[in-house]
């Protein structure tokens, strides 16, 4: 049985843009290639949109919040048209895990579970209406009255996604952002369009006002045109530390809002008493989920000195048992990666890292039996000193670091030693160790045996993780400005 074939999502309008409520055509003529990362054959083309499509959009959003019903209807009516969105989006969800599949390799054994998640940021969202403090009354300490906090809503919003999750990063912006009043113009990554097009056909089939979500296809440099337009108040990013500080400088100069999730270098730490061959396989499927590209990924392991070789020869065993395959086929555990620059830059790193003394144990190139595709191995190295970039900077592959250490502050210090604070992990079965551990990790959201997220928990990261939250009532917050009134 072949599983190569090609399964592309029906789209109403690839060759238009979604603005002002209407499919219109981009202003450049050109088109955007969509390439499957399994195949490396075309597998959509759609609109590409040029700084006139941008001023368009943002006209239209802008129009949408200055001038129409969005932000003068209630959170609990703004609420009932997530709803319809999220109604709308359920029935694409076939349609969505295809998307995910071809575009960028992920399995398709899992794409459904991942695409319901990101579906469901409208269901969460939708439910924080009725409970989120959007009017709070305060004592007035300096004088006679009453004070009042209002939450409004921060303006049109700039909704930037990246390639490796294009639709749950997507919905968990753009959910918080309509239920807060704001419009929003979403700008895809280009490698991973179609989410976006599917998510503006549900907007229009639950009956958005016009220019309440808008859709640009393009590349960087007219992305970066979208971020300076001063029709923009804020700006939702996801993507690289290199990105992100640019945009970061775009609109402090400007002073406008924005929320930046950005890279990682996820530490696991494992202490003395939690069972070896237990972390090698968590960690082993968790740095080969997706093929690493996970912005959280736990791809720096942490061991104690004196287990260090039972824990790294219990890692290649469980590497070298991953399939690796065509995203297609039940029996693969792991797909490609998304595009060949990717490829490129793991494979850059392997050669960084033997090059700097760490010892690679197992994988390091591409599978020899796949001669279509960017894949690459499941990649262990040893012997990492904390200097060497392996273990400093974000690789976005299946390759994994390990360290060692000599108890809970070293351990501490050594996970710290990063530019980056996202994510990280402690395994333990000592509750307070646990706790203590936690504690001294400067990262945005650290688990307990496990790698794993909730979406009432507010998601961002420390240093050049980001600024700002997204996901809980925070992520909610993130879209609205506070207004004092003295009554």
């Amino acid at each position: 049985m072949s599983f190569d074939m090609i399964r592309t999502p029906h789209l109403r309008h690839p060759d238009r843009l979604f603005i002002g409520g209407q499919w219109v055509e981009a202003s450049s003529g050109r088109t955007i290639d969509v390439i499957s990362a399994s195949a490396e054959v075309v597998v959509a083309s759609v609109a590409e949109a040029a700084e006139a499509d941008v001023d368009a959009a943002v006209a239209a959003a802008r129009a949408a919040f200055d001038h129409g019903p969005w932000t003068r209807i209630t959170p609990a009516e703004r609420a009932g048209y997530l709803r319809r969105m999220q109604v709308e989006l359920q029935r694409r969800e076939p349609d969505l895990a295809d998307a995910w599949v071809e575009q960028i390799g992920a399995l398709a054994a899992v794409a459904p579970f991942v695409i319901g998640g990101g579906t469901a940021w409208f269901g969460v969202y939708a439910d924080m209406a009725e409970t989120f403090p959007w009017q709070e009354e305060r004592a007035l300490l300096d004088g006679p009255g009453r004070g009042v906090v209002l939450r409004d809503p921060v303006g049109v919003v700039a909704a930037i996604a990246p390639w490796n999750n294009p639709y749950g990063i997507m919905t968990g912006k753009i959910a918080p952002a309509l239920l807060a009043g704001c419009t929003v113009v979403m700008k895809p990554a280009p490698e991973t369009p179609i989410e976006a097009y599917i998510i503006a056909e549900a907007a229009e089939a639950a009956g958005l006002p016009p220019g309440v979500i808008n859709l640009v296809t393009a590349h960087r440099d007219v992305s970066d045109y979208l971020v300076r337009n001063a029709g923009v108040d804020k700006v939702s990013f996801t993507g690289s530390v290199g990105a992100g500080g640019r945009i970061a400088s775009v609109c402090g100069s400007r002073i406008a809002r924005c929320t930046l999730e950005l890279g990682g270098k996820s530490a696991a730490i494992v202490l003395d008493d939690f069972d070896i061959e237990s972390a090698a396989r968590t960690l082993a499927q968790t740095i080969t989920m997706s093929a690493g590209q996970i912005c959280a990924t736990l791809s720096r392991a942490i061991v104690p000195a004196a287990r260090k070789d039972d824990f790294v020869a219990a890692v290649e065993a469980a590497m070298r048992a991953i399939t690796v395959g065509a995203p297609r086929d039940p029996a693969t555990q792991m797909g490609p990666l998304a595009i060949g620059r990717q490829r490129d830059r793991v494979e850059e790193y392997v050669a960084i890292a033997r090059a700097e003394g760490a010892r690679l144990v197992t994988g390091g190139g591409r599978p020899k039996h796949l001669d279509r595709g960017f894949y690459f191995e499941p990649t262990l190295f040893a012997d990492v000193d904390p200097a060497m970039r392996i273990a400093r900077e974000e690789v976005f592959g299946p390759v994994l670091a390990v360290l060692t250490h000599e108890g809970i502050d070293d351990a501490v210090a050594i996970a710290n030693a990063s530019d980056f604070g996202l994510y990280g992990a402690v395994f333990t079965d000592d509750a307070d160790a646990a706790m203590r551990t936690m504690r001294g990790m400067r990262a945005g959201t650290i688990s307990h045996n496990a790698f794993r997220f909730d979406t009432a928990l507010p998601f961002g990261g420390f240093k050049k993780s980001g600024l700002g939250r997204e996901g809980g009532r925070e992520g909610l917050a993130g879209y609205t400005e506070m207004k004092s009134l003295m009554l």
